[in-house]
């Protein structure tokens, strides 16, 4: 399903606050991602991996959105994990809050569920090593949520907001936050911080080339305690072609690992093959 005017899920809203709240509804901080004339006219960064596909523009020529893959018969669906991380978490990284989470990785690999990971490039640079590790296996696709997890719209669930002027600049830093880390599996996919967006945001981001990529089904995992609850909330809400959106960020998802040993299998006795968006996306594109 494609859309191209303002969609934010509220569900998620505890997510995004949540994982980007430091700093919230204070000034931007002085490593925030700042634009300048030269930035704006530079030509966005391509990813290093095998091209993948991506969807033609939207009214207008703006950045498309995608946000599930069609209702077929073959069961497919897309688990997304946002590693989230601001531009002005850095101390608290420093002083051992845990924005990664390596035994979700760990699990996805042994379950071999292909998976779509959309990282921040400040996450980026605090685990280079593991977003290199994640961007050289081949189960995973790694995508663009920013360089600072700044909302793209006012009104974000508190979240700093970049300028529009700075929006194609902090989506190009990111990209070259994965570079500079050895991130291989790049593909041309955005997911907006928060979920936020207006027709502003996706004439910005036109240049970038990216197709904007949201969700249908909100996982619930953000500082959620019980496991069952998130995994009933998924499962509730899977049907074919769906994308769900999970994070990837310990501290403030402790549930996540669980959640996934436990959706896989059953979802896989209901006959679903889990993919990467880049398979939703292609289908969607050939329909």
């Amino acid at each position: 399903m494609i859309r191209h005017v303002r969609r934010v899920t509220a569900a998620c809203a505890l997510g995004a606050l949540a994982l980007g709240l430091a700093g919230c509804g204070e000034p931007a901080p002085d490593n925030a991602p700042k634009a300048s004339p030269k930035s704006a006219l530079k030509v966005s960064p391509k990813p290093r991996a095998t091209p993948k596909p991506t969807l033609a523009p939207g009214p207008g020529g703006t950045t498309p959105v995608f946000e599930r893959g069609a209702a077929t018969k073959d069961r497919t669906v897309a688990l997304t994990f946002d590693a989230d991380m601001t531009a002005d978490q850095g101390a608290r990284a420093r002083s051992g809050e845990r924005f990664d989470n390596p035994q979700l990785v760990s699990t996805l690999r042994k379950l071999k569920v292909p998976a779509t990971v959309f990282m921040t490039g400040r996450w980026a640079e605090e685990y280079p090593a593991e977003a290199r590790d994640i961007g050289r296996d081949r189960l995973f696709e790694v995508a663009n949520h920013s360089y600072s997890h700044y909302a793209f719209t006012g009104g974000c669930y508190g979240l700093p907001r970049v300028p529009a002027r700075g929006m194609r600049a902090d989506v190009d830093r990111a990209f070259g936050a994965f570079r500079k880390a050895g991130v291989e599996h790049v593909v041309p996919y955005f997911r907006f911080p928060g979920g936020c967006y207006d027709r502003a945001a996706l004439r910005a981001l036109t240049p970038t080339g990216v197709t904007a990529v949201q969700w249908d089904v909100v996982s619930g995992d953000a500082f959620a305690t019980d496991a069952d609850a998130v995994t009933r909330q998924v499962l509730d809400g899977v049907r074919p072609g769906s994308v769900v959106v999970m994070h990837c960020t310990r501290s403030a998802a402790p549930t996540t690992e669980r959640v996934v040993r436990s959706v896989v299998p059953r979802l896989r006795a209901k006959g679903y093959r889990f993919v990467r968006v880049s398979e939703l996306v292609g289908a969607a594109r050939g329909a």
